[in-house]
């Protein structure tokens, strides 16, 4: 894994090669091991090295035999060896053993087609010398970041936005729906970020620059299989070992074709525990697990990480958390988040990937993306009632399916019962296609009386939720409640937070790579062919329940049958309890920065600290969420915004320190 950035010159200027090394400065993280810049007289790129794959020969920016076409590269090909062999018998050389070095040969052979080929994870940039063209292309998933933005001088694209920041003629101001989409979907939706006229490539697609326009297309859309044909117990049966079998390969792919050891992300859940199961399989000398646990008991999983270990016997290491942890590491969390956020969920997940850094590792594979993919997600559960609401009305079976939602939260959540119902009972309009999310994106409204007047107004004016909606595609008619739901979640929670706040960010800020054999192309398109009761089961709605029956001899009972439990830490009382003692936290709160940020109402941020400053060691819901989305936005604000500074995030850099630089026409 890899960071990757370049410009292209708009108006005839020799690109600013001390730009592209501003730009790597900032990148170091996601590529210690070298770095390399390509410079022509229209375009550069520049490229951070990770290196996991053809460590000798795998360096970039690569080219062809003409040099024509450049590249540079942050992912994985996972299938590359079955790709070269077809490029060879189509009489292409090789000069390498990378991934990469296919890409390039894969765009000269099939141009925009190459990418319904992969099957990996990536952010590509590829310049095409003869025609001055810029291709970018990035994942089906989102798994891998690609910004890019304009100025007056350059297109500009990177792997993060501080990057693109080092141009100091690039805008840096908040965006108002990237904010509304954030504390709303809980992740801006692409190609919107936090930051005005800075955007993200949307997942599953690829864009041409060529020198005047960007030109974007999608090569991937999510389908589904009609999720409501009759079901037999042979269907079943065959379904279960398909689904072993193919999972079997994505993770085989994801751990054996690296060049550097391959650890695993131990949370105590179902899958992370199958996906360390499978690879184990392939662990000939042992495997390497790393898990969180945390000092509050109501977070901690360690008794199920416990039970797996003992059943890999695998080599494993813990890393334990507590609120101090979180509030000291939090500002260094959100440099690398780059958007606000409303959990502290990344943070123990910033310092486990140290402590995969520290204990020599590059790599982890990890369960994320089988909620998505498998009907994981309490709001799965959710959409279930309320259609049936919606189609039966009220019944004792409704009222029964309420007591079976959030197993994992004990008697807090049913002893309001009719708060239950009422929450549950809301916007039920025949025909939604947002039916799952709207009481979650109700919620958003909770934080409205923090904004100023000018912001609060543009909120309440401004509709993100149906343009959301509108990008359904028409096959959405035939589809049942919980592909509509799934889709809302692969387009907004997973690329928005899940891969890329929690996940990539978390991960490239240690320089660790994390690999997701739940989104491997063959097995998500095989997952979405399932039909709905094989992921969502029966009268108790079993979540996953056909991995489940996939996995039940090779995972501990208990496991297999405890009550979902997302994964969750301790979020607003970790900075609460110790405000006095964090001196970022008091600063943010000081008057003339909340309102140099023109986004918050001092008067009422005040108030919310003051009422829960003594808070012991609860906060309701509403509180959580202003709280953490208020110190985040600030914390943006602050690094990105007011000082444009990020020298956390690029230790250790080498003063003019480049492995390999290429320069052509100049």
């Amino acid at each position: 894994m890899c960071g990757i950035c370049g410009l292209v010159s708009k108006r005839g200027n020799i690109p600013d090669k001390e730009l592209v090394r501003g730009m790597l400065d900032r990148l170091y993280h996601r590529g210690p091991d070298g770095r390399g810049w390509f410079r022509d007289e229209k375009a550069a790129l520049g490229h951070a090295r990770l290196s996991i794959i053809d460590l000798a020969g795998g360096t970039q920016p690569l080219c062809n035999e003409d040099e024509s076409l450049w590249i540079s590269f942050n992912g994985e090909i996972y299938n590359y060896i079955e790709l070269r062999e077809e490029l060879v018998s189509l009489g292409h050389i090789f000069k390498t053993e990378s991934d990469t070095e296919v890409i390039v040969h894969s765009w000269e052979s099939w141009g925009e087609g190459c990418f319904q080929k992969f099957n990996g994870q990536w952010a590509i940039a590829l310049w095409d010398r003869r025609r001055n063209k810029l291709i970018l292309s990035r994942d089906r998933h989102g798994i891998r970041p690609l910004y890019y933005t304009e100025t007056k001088d350059n297109f500009l694209f990177a792997s993060e936005i501080k990057a693109l920041f080092t141009d100091e003629s690039v805008s840096r101001e908040f965006s108002l729906t990237g904010l509304q989409e954030i504390f709303t979907f809980w992740g801006p939706v692409a190609p919107n970020t936090a930051f005005s006229r800075i955007y993200e490539l949307p997942p599953g697609s690829l864009a041409v620059y060529d020198g005047k326009q960007l030109r974007a297309k999608t090569f991937w859309n999510i389908e589904f299989s009609d999720g409501h044909v009759p079901i037999s117990k042979k269907d079943f049966i065959e379904k279960t070992e398909e689904l072993r079998e193919k999972l079997h390969k994505a993770a085989r792919l994801r751990f054996e074709r690296s060049d550097v050891p391959v650890g695993a992300y131990l949370s105590g859940g179902i899958d992370s525990s199958v996906s360390s199961a499978i690879v184990k399989k392939y662990a000939h000398e042992g495997l390497k697990t790393f898990s969180i646990r945390f000092s509050d008991a109501q977070f901690d999983e360690g008794y199920f990480q416990k039970e797996m270990v003992e059943r890999l016997g695998s080599d494993h290491r813990t890393l334990s958390v507590d609120y101090s942890d979180i509030a000291e590491v939090f500002p260094q969390v959100m440099l690398n988040a780059e958007r606000p956020i409303l959990r502290t969920a990344p943070a123990p997940l910033f310092l486990l990937s140290k402590l995969v850094r520290d204990s020599g590792y590059k790599v982890v594979v990890t369960g994320e993306g089988a909620d998505e993919v498998l009907g994981g997600y309490d709001i799965f559960r959710e959409a279930y009632i309320r259609n049936k609401v919606i189609l039966e009305g009220r019944s004792t079976e409704t009222e029964e399916l309420l007591s079976h939602l959030y197993p994992w939260m004990g008697d807090k959540f049913h002893k309001t019962p009719a708060f239950t119902r009422s929450f549950f009972s809301k916007n039920l309009i025949t025909g939604d296609n947002g039916l799952s999310h709207r009481p979650r994106w109700d919620n958003a409204k909770l934080l409205l009386p923090l904004f100023t007047s000018e912001a609060m107004d543009y909120f309440k004016k401004n509709e993100i939720i149906n343009p959301l909606l509108e990008r359904m595609p028409r096959e959405k008619d035939n589809w049942t409640y919980l592909q509509k739901a799934q889709w809302l979640e692969y387009n907004t929670l997973l690329p928005g937070y899940i891969l890329s706040a929690q996940g990539d960010r978390m991960l490239m800020a240690n320089s660790v790579e994390g690999r997701f054999p739940f989104l491997d192309v063959e097995f998500d398109e095989f997952a979405n062919g399932l039909n709905t009761d094989y992921k969502l089961h029966g009268c108790d709605l079993d979540e996953k329940h056909i991995l489940k029956e996939a996995f039940i001899n090779e995972i501990p009972e208990d496991i297999l049958k405890r009550p979902k439990q997302p994964y969750q830490s301790p979020n607003g009382v970790s900075f609460l309890s110790q405000v006095e003692k964090l001196s970022w936290l008091e600063e943010i709160l000081q008057k003339e920065l909340i309102e140099k940020s023109e986004i918050f109402n001092f008067q009422v941020i005040e108030g919310l600290f003051n009422k829960t400053r003594n808070t012991e060691l609860s906060l309701s819901f509403a509180d959580n969420t202003r709280i953490l989305f208020f110190i985040s936005t600030m914390l943006v604000f602050k690094s990105f915004i007011l000082e444009n500074s990020f020298s956390t995030s690029c230790r250790g850099v080498r003063e003019n320190s480049f492995d390999y630089c290429h320069t052509k026409g100049i």
